[in-house]
């Protein structure tokens, strides 16, 4: 006879099991699906490489994300809380919230104090590796920076016609003669062609000339990975799948090398430090040289200073030196710094520039021997103070530093530099009809002048050069472009005059000028401007007529 006793321990004893199995399934069942999800996120890497770089390297970052990324899986992993799905789901919320709000709060505790040690640490490295010029590092008087971004974005939208393309942002490169340029990759204009179009080279507008300018155009070489295309079609997703801890924070430099396009992206990458508090300070991670074909080629520091294709262009990360450069003010320490309660002993800032001047520090500038070098003007702390105090200068081929100090001195600044050019020239309609932009750092026979440019508000041409002494405010107003090369040489040169001083009325040989119509050959070079004065009227007329 069977014992009732034993059925039933027998029926326990098989619920448990199946419980048991169900467990585990269904603990194995959420372990493969978070490896699924752990796939698909690595497949789609560059979408998460913001947070997920913020968790590796930043002491804040890696708290929040850290602790509620873990607590996220771990519940993940758990079984239901309860009978209801839906109360299970929301009781895991509300611990996830719980502790996202606890790691938030933990993440401000360290990552103030940490945001502080890492301008300290900066500073200090910074200082260390300085060396101080006695006296200013000579121009490249032949580089002088004399077309301004936004008369070459005018001049070169206005010289090209694409249609399902358009000029992407400019910035700074140098060209196979060895000049400077406004640089503009040719990428897809609209949604639908960003998804399916290709970047289709680059175009380069030299600045360093008004009367003589040249466009070296590579339109016919498309980019498999390049700037406006889609996911992951685009050289930002390429290279962060290639290589994933670096940031690319700096705009890509295109530019023109025996012919073909390339485009360099400088890469930042991140410094641990443990004492005395969990900390990091950005570094130069080398660069990405992406190539027409999709090549993509990941170079350290040292490997970009010796690339060939690379040789005369600017390497090192802009974001990484203006970092360095606002760090400056922590060089005497964090307390020294600090509102109420610091002394402010010889602390420095960055020099700050007015609105409207149309370009901000660090300044991209061609020194003696075609050497790029960022330029920062430093000025002594103050809300009312805006002389200079020490000038900065960093290799942008190696990144080093160097940098003058004036001493007891201190010499003008660019938001000076810029008020003295229109309040000694009072016939010009400032605002109304012309504006003075661009003021850029150069030195001529051991002085600093401030190089600013006069340009009419529709930004059409470049008017008037007129550069500031920095020691003493004179200025003086500088035409043609071999009187500019010989102002930085140190030569006298026949075009130069006091500002205010000079004739407004055009010259004899130099007649008024309404607008020019340019002519350009099917290559995108310009061939001819023809100066067309006030009152003239223009015609075109086919050869048949």
């Amino acid at each position: 006879m069977v014992d009732p006793d034993d059925v039933k321990s027998k029926l326990n004893e098989l619920s448990e099991s199946v419980e048991t199995t169900s467990s585990a399934t269904s603990f194995l069942g959420r372990l493969a699906a978070l490896a699924v999800l752990v796939g698909v996120g690595y497949v789609l890497r560059p979408f998460f490489h913001g947070p997920v770089y913020a968790m590796v390297y930043s002491p804040g970052g890696a708290i929040v994300l850290g602790l509620t990324g873990i607590a996220a899986i771990a519940l993940f992993l758990q079984p239901r809380f309860g009978d209801d799905l839906i109360d299970s789901i929301a009781t895991k919320g509300r611990i996830v919230g719980f502790v996202f709000a606890v790691s938030l709060v933990l993440a401000l505790l360290v990552g103030i104090p940490a945001g502080m040690l890492e301008q300290r640490t900066m500073a200090e490295q910074t200082m260390d590796e300085a060396v101080e010029l006695e006296e200013f590092p000579e121009v490249n008087e032949d580089n002088a920076r004399v077309i301004t971004r936004d008369v070459s974005d005018v001049q070169t939208r206005g010289s090209v016609s694409y249609r399902q393309h358009r000029l992407g942002d400019s910035d700074i490169a140098r060209m196979e003669d060895g000049s400077l340029a406004w640089s503009y990759a040719i990428e897809p204009d609209d949604l639908r062609n960003r998804l399916i179009e290709h970047q289709r080279g680059v175009v380069m507008n030299e600045m360093t000339n008004i009367d003589t300018r040249t466009t070296e155009t590579v339109d016919d070489q498309e980019f498999t990975y390049g700037e406006g295309m889609a996911l992951h079609r685009s050289a930002d997703w390429n290279m962060k799948q290639g290589h994933f801890w670096s940031q690319y924070n700096d705009d890509p430099v295109e530019f023109i090398h025996d012919g073909d396009a390339y485009m360099y992206y400088p890469k930042t990458g991140h410094e641990w430090h443990f004492s005395p508090i969990p900390h990091t300070t950005p570094t130069w991670d080398g660069g990405a040289l992406v190539h027409t074909d999709g090549t993509i080629e990941h170079l350290s520091p040292e490997e970009t200073q010796d690339h060939p294709v690379l040789e005369g262009q600017r390497l090192y990360p802009l974001d990484v030196s203006e970092r360095e450069m606002q760090s400056l003010g922590y060089r005497n320490g964090i307390v020294n710094q600090m509102d109420v309660i610091g002394a402010h002993e010889d602390q420095v800032e960055v020099a700050g520039m007015p609105s409207g001047a149309g370009n901000s520090q660090p300044f991209v500038v061609d020194l003696e021997g075609e050497q790029l070098s960022y330029v920062t003007a430093m000025e002594p702390y103050g809300e009312d103070t805006r002389g200079l105090d020490e000038v900065w200068f960093v290799d942008a081929t190696t990144g080093e530093f160097e940098y003058y100090g004036t001493g007891g001195d201190t010499l003008t600044g660019a938001e000076r530099a810029m008020g003295i050019v229109r309040s000694e020239d009072t016939q010009t309609g400032w605002g109304d009809d012309f504006e003075v932009v661009e003021p850029i750092p150069v030195t001529v026979d051991d002085e600093l002048w401030w190089h600013s440019k006069v340009v009419p508000i529709d930004n059409t041409d470049v008017s008037r050069n007129v550069f500031v002494n920095a020691h003493s405010g004179d200025a003086v107003e500088v035409h043609g472009d071999d009187a500019i090369a010989e102002f930085l040489a140190g030569d006298d040169p026949d075009e130069v005059a006091e500002v205010g001083d000079v004739d407004q009325e055009p010259a004899p040989d130099e007649p008024a000028v309404d607008y020019y119509v340019v002519i350009y050959d099917e290559d995108g070079d310009e061939l001819e401007r023809i100066p067309i004065e006030p009152g003239q009227d223009v015609s075109l007329v086919s050869e048949t007529e």
